[in-house]
């Protein structure tokens, strides 16, 4: 019996193959997933060296914010220390939060998952690998930029939370606030990037048979954070928009005395800042769950129980924001919600980490370098756990807000529910990329030293906080009894400090890079898929998948996939593949022409972190130069992408033929459009909820608002450009010069109609008169991003249908053009209506 894709599930009875396959056909594999060459280690694309950067990048800046965190801890060691001068201690503070949570945390659990999905899934590399590259390289240039402001006396210094009005212009008149507000922006496009590229590649490039139930926990997990980046980034994308605009411009978003209100950053931020600490948390459990288990030579408990407790934390952590505003003067309903949903939280959380105790308590454990740091991490984790209960509670919270006690809870929670993992993961999966493991006896010393300093260090911090001591300050008077505690915390700083280094020795003498696949082995006997033999190109064949544990299960597996007895055993078409298969089930569906390497996502990055640096330092027509040329990189690095292939089947092992070329929801990059319009939606849906929030906290300087019945043409036109979109992808096969035509005139109208809206409002506000006007101009700013995209679009897509390279066969040009102009009229649409009904 068939499925819904059209696939035959017995056709997996024909692998593996009888025979062998040549080695003529691996050398064709290695010709053409060859390794790079000099200058070509700058315009590599393939994961095992874009992770390997990326993770290597990440782990740099973790040095960098830790060499910070020592100097806070020197300054404070004893009471009237001078140093650090003020100033310069608070750009360090907030340098070391920004780093830590911004290009630490975040781009380190999306590294690995860049690093280990494709061998997890047994994919040829995840299905943009241009886009990683772009994503890398956009965080590693502008992140080392950012960095360097501290060497000039140019660093952020408003805490990296950068509360309003102390980072209004009035406030930090310098440019050290842009730094942060401008600086944060390319990182975020380079997480929501990221995070586009795994969730496309873990719904669409699974190993056949691999169904959403013999996913690997980490793939779940990184499936679960990639979805919380493209909900919860835009928020913290939308507000420091905002507060660069007010600063830049003068526009009262955050200015109480003009009718905007400070306030409204802390809920933008919070939305976003909330679900980051279980955007980082849930990687690290996901790595954990793969850890436990292969530590424990038992199968995972309660595999199906961790996942829905994933799935709930990434619900429940979007209820939980406003627990850091209890101090702001909520109302008790509000207060009570927040504080119930911040309990319930741990309950998922408790889940997982009882999950991992049974797995250890029915297995074997072995007491190695990873099992100790998976088992420090739960002692530390749970320790950050019972504390987050603690503030949970409003009355606690008044009292030990922004106190020492906060710090303690943060770094426990952070540095158990991330950082040991990601050690653990460190010494786990090494010897998959390492042609050696790297030492136990090292390893040991390296974790004793951090679990023993981490509780020196954070533990006393619980009562300097308790005894009154605020955080974010540089000194303190004598003879308040928080001498001695900020002493011990001083020690264990250095302590950790001490095991870090010994980690680096340790890698400086056994890690020897094998990106390719690492010498050393399985050495801890993993039982899933990235322990198989892989090359740069993975695999040499994708294997069909029973079991969650497929080495585990079938001992004869690795020899089997390194015969090529499997699917693509050859390069079917001369080219880079990988075989995308249904997002459910995991079935064949066709065979995706991947991208070789190119220049053009390194250019693209180089010039978009130019773009926001140089509109830091208000070199406007620098940062317009830059844009323009980040734009131009990106589509040149798009031309080249779509190659047409004339192959209409190929076989892809054991007679089994599939297309080479697919459009609509089948296509992986519909998903990726998709991805992008939720992302476009979410920043809209923030931008409507300022000025809501505004219009109920903010009245008395509201101006009644143009009328809704003159918004109806305007967003009956958005609605008219919307259908013609979407009519225009079922008219396609009419001409295809029709086709692009209509999609330029749609777009052009579009544009045209927010101009006319502009005009209208600019008749009776100023966006610079109040924190309605500010807002409504916010809304229809976007509004004019949006349509201008589209009409780069439909430009694009009139050059290649020109060119010939988009024809009614091949359209996915076409498809994913008028998708996107079909969002912006619908967003055109609903704007046009909302701005006018608040207040009217």
């Amino acid at each position: 019996m068939k499925s819904e894709t059209g696939f035959d599930p017995a056709l997996y009875d024909r692998f593996p193959t009888q025979e062998a396959r040549s080695k003529e056909e691996e050398e064709e594999l290695h010709r053409i997933w060859c390794a790079p060459k000099g200058w070509e280690y700058l315009t590599v694309v393939n994961n095992n060296y874009v992770g390997l950067y990326y993770l290597g990048t990440a782990f740099l800046f973790f040095l960098l914010a830790g060499v910070l965190a020592l100097l806070m801890r020197v300054q404070l060691a004893a009471p009237l220390l001078d140093i650090l001068p003020p100033a310069t201690y608070n750009q360090v503070f907030t340098m070391h939060g920004t780093v830590m949570m911004f290009l630490f945390a975040v781009p380190a659990v999306e590294a690995a998952g860049v690093l280990l999905l494709p061998q997890m899934l047994a994919a040829r590399d995840l299905p943009f690998p241009r886009l990683s590259a772009y994503a890398f390289w956009a965080y590693a240039v502008g992140g080392l930029c950012f960095f360097a402001s501290i060497f000039v006396g140019l660093a952020p210094d408003g805490g990296w939370f950068m509360y309003p009005p102390l980072t209004s212009k009035a406030f930090s008149p310098g440019i050290n606030t842009d730094f942060w507000l401008l600086g944060i922006g390319f990182i975020e496009i380079s997480a929501i990037a990221g995070a586009i590229e795994i969730i496309v590649g873990v719904l669409r490039t699974r190993a056949p048979g691999m169904s959403l139930d013999k996913m690997p926990i980490f793939a779940w997990a990184m499936l679960v954070f990639a979805v919380m980046i493209v909900i919860a980034f835009p928020s913290v994308i939308l507000g420091t928009l905002l507060l660069e605009i007010e600063r830049a411009f003068n526009w009262p978003f955050f200015d109480a005395a003009r009718g905007g209100d400070p306030v409204l950053w802390q809920h933008l931020f919070w939305f976003f800042g909330h679900p980051e600490v279980y955007i980082i948390f849930l990687p690290a459990a996901g790595m954990m769950s793969m850890i436990v288990p292969t530590i424990a030579r038992a199968e995972l408990i309660g595999y199906r129980l961790i996942v829905l407790a994933m799935l709930a934390t990434g619900f429940i952590s979007f209820g939980v924001w406003a627990h850091h505003m209890f101090t702001t003067g909520m109302p008790p309903m509000t207060t009570g919600f927040f504080s119930a949903a911040s309990m319930a939280v741990s309950v998922p959380a408790g889940i997982q980490v009882f999950s991992w105790i049974a797995t250890f308590a029915v297995g074997k454990p072995r007491f190695n370098v990873p099992g100790l740091f998976a088992m420090g991490s739960a002692v530390i984790f749970v320790t950050g756990g019972l504390t987050g209960v603690m503030v949970a509670l409003v009355p606690f919270d008044w009292q030990a807000h922004d106190s020492y006690f906060i710090v303690a809870h943060l770094h426990y929670v952070l540095i158990g529910g991330m950082v040991f993992p990601l050690f653990a993961a460190f010494y786990y999966w090494a010897p998959m990329m390492s042609r050696r493991a790297l030492s136990e006896r090292l390893g040991k010393w390296a974790f004793t030293l951090m679990f023993v300093g981490m509780n020196v260090a954070f533990m006393p911090m619980h009562l300097t906080g308790l005894m009154g001591m605020p955080r974010r300050v540089y000194t303190y008077l004598p003879d308040r009894g928080w001498d001695l505690p900020n002493l011990i915390s001083t020690i264990g700083a250095f302590m950790v400090a001490a095991g870090v280094l010994v980690f680096l020795i340790d890698l400086a003498r056994n890690f020897r890079l094998a990106p390719g696949g690492g010498d050393a082995g399985n050495v801890y006997g993993g039982g899933t898929l990235e322990w198989l033999p892989t090359e740069l190109y993975s695999v040499r064949s994708i294997p069909v998948v029973k079991s969650r544990e497929p080495l585990w299960d079938d001992p004869k597996l690795s020899d089997d996939v390194e015969q090529g007895r499997y699917f693509l055993p050859r390069s079917a078409t001369g080219l880079r593949e990988t075989l995308v298969t249904s997002p459910l089930m995991a079935e064949p569906q066709y065979l995706q022409i991947m991208p070789g390497p190119s220049v053009w996502p390194l250019a693209a990055a180089v010039f978009t972190a130019g773009f926001f640096l140089a509109l830091t330092v208000q070199a406007y027509l620098l940062g317009l130069v830059s844009g323009v040329l980040a734009v131009v990189a990106v589509l040149i690095w798009l031309w080249e992408t779509d190659r047409p292939v004339e192959m209409e089947g190929v076989d892809i092992g054991a007679g089994i033929r599939v297309p080479t070329y697919v459009t609509g929801p089948s296509s992986h990059g519909w998903w990726a459009m998709v991805i992008l319009m939720i992302v476009m939606g979410m920043i809209f849906a923030m931008a409507l909820f300022s000025l809501a929030f505004l219009w109920g906290n903010q009245p008395k300087f509201w101006t009644t608002p143009l009328p809704l019945l003159e918004g109806l043409p305007l967003a009956a036109g958005h609605a008219l450009v919307a259908v013609a979109a979407l009519a225009t992808r079922w008219l396609h096969r009419r001409g295809m010069n029709l086709a692009w035509t209509l999609t330029f005139v749609a777009a052009l109208v579009g544009i045209g109609i927010v101009a006319i809206d502009l005009q209208a409002w600019l008749a009776i506000l100023s966006p610079d008169a109040s924190g309605q006007a500010a807002a409504v101009f916010a809304i229809l700013s976007l509004q004019v991003m949006v349509a201008a995209i589209a009409v780069l679009m439909a430009f694009y897509l009139a050059w290649r249908a020109i060119k010939g390279l988009v024809t009614p066969e091949r359209n996915n040009t076409l498809d994913l053009a008028c998708l996107f102009l079909a969002y912006a009229g619908a967003q055109g649409a609903v704007g046009s209506v909302f701005v006018r009904a608040i207040g009217g």
